[in-house]
């Protein structure tokens, strides 16, 4: 596969918001194994501390993972992210597992600026339920967020309803 093309002009650095879709290799389902799921988050939340970065929801499908991160610093470099998690995350799968975790590339979508982060928050959380996955957002596993409580997303899910 190709690397998806990025925003022409975009330097993908600093004060900015993207969601991001990271796919297995062949799209294997990696992630219906736990330990999987939660060595590739720890690998993501390390990296994420190092390149001031924020993880503000994250879901592991079984053969993608859907993050929603912000940018902390002037410093803050999306593509030296993404390389590093999938690097480190990818080296501990293939140590455990014998083979790589991740294709190659990887999908952003650079959010405007004033867009709602609980709304994109909001699409992360009910992909398991949109799959057949799991009947409510409690029911998934391998979902979260670093800045708001699940209970917090579910409140906030619950006023978007009304």
């Amino acid at each position: 596969m190709s690397r998806p093309p990025r925003v022409r002009g975009f330097t993908y650095r600093g004060l900015h918001r993207y969601f991001l879709t990271f796919c297995t290799l062949n799209r294997q389902a990696f992630f219906l194994n736990s330990t999987t799921a939660s060595h590739t988050l720890l690998q993501f939340r390390k990296t994420s501390n190092e390149e001031a970065f924020e993880i503000l929801a994250y879901c592991f499908m079984p053969d993608h993972a859907h993050l929603l991160v912000e940018g902390l610093e002037d410093r803050s470099d999306l593509r030296r992210f993404s390389k590093l998690a999938k690097q480190r995350s990818g080296r501990i799968h293939a140590r455990l597992s014998g083979g790589p975790l991740w294709q190659e590339g990887y999908y952003d979508r650079v959010l405007r600026e004033g867009e709602d982060m609980l709304t994109v928050a909001r699409y992360l959380l009910n992909n398991p339920i949109r799959a057949g996955l799991a009947a409510t957002v409690t029911d998934y596993p391998h979902l979260g967020s670093d800045r708001w409580s699940v209970a917090e997303l579910i409140e906030a899910q619950q006023t978007w309803r009304v």
